[in-house]
């Protein structure tokens, strides 16, 4: 069936793995919150922390994470480490994210039936 599909082509298995592992790592609240945090400016664990209502400790090991990741660089000035969300790619899963998310919540067109993938 998909064979005549013109241009039809799945993504390689690592592609499948490394996406997988961002949205694995995305799906946290307080990372959520990280994220789009340095969306809009490199911040400091102090203020991250601030922001997202944690913990710095937390926010530290959550950076840590999503540095591994690939998802957020540091930059290290004194004995501060300043982050910033890596690329624009981060923006544009973030951005896609929570655009969907603001559809379901308020029940807008093309976000689906949300009695039938949120009940209650």
């Amino acid at each position: 069936m998909h064979s005549s599909i013109e241009h039809f082509e799945m993504p390689n298995e690592e592609q499948v793995h490394l996406a997988a592992e961002s949205f694995r790592l995305m799906a946290d609240p307080t990372r959520i919150k990280v994220l789009w945090a340095l969306l809009q400016g490199e911040s400091s664990v102090a203020c991250l922390a601030e922001l997202a209502g944690a913990a710095p400790a937390a926010v530290s090991q959550h950076l840590a994470k999503l540095r591994l990741a690939g998802l957020v660089k540091g930059r290290r000035e004194g004995t501060f480490v300043y982050y910033s969300a890596a690329d624009d790619h981060v923006k544009g899963l973030l951005d896609q994210a929570l655009f969907h998310a603001d559809h379901l919540d308020r029940d807008l067109p093309g976000a689906g039936s949300r009695t039938a993938t949120h009940p209650g």
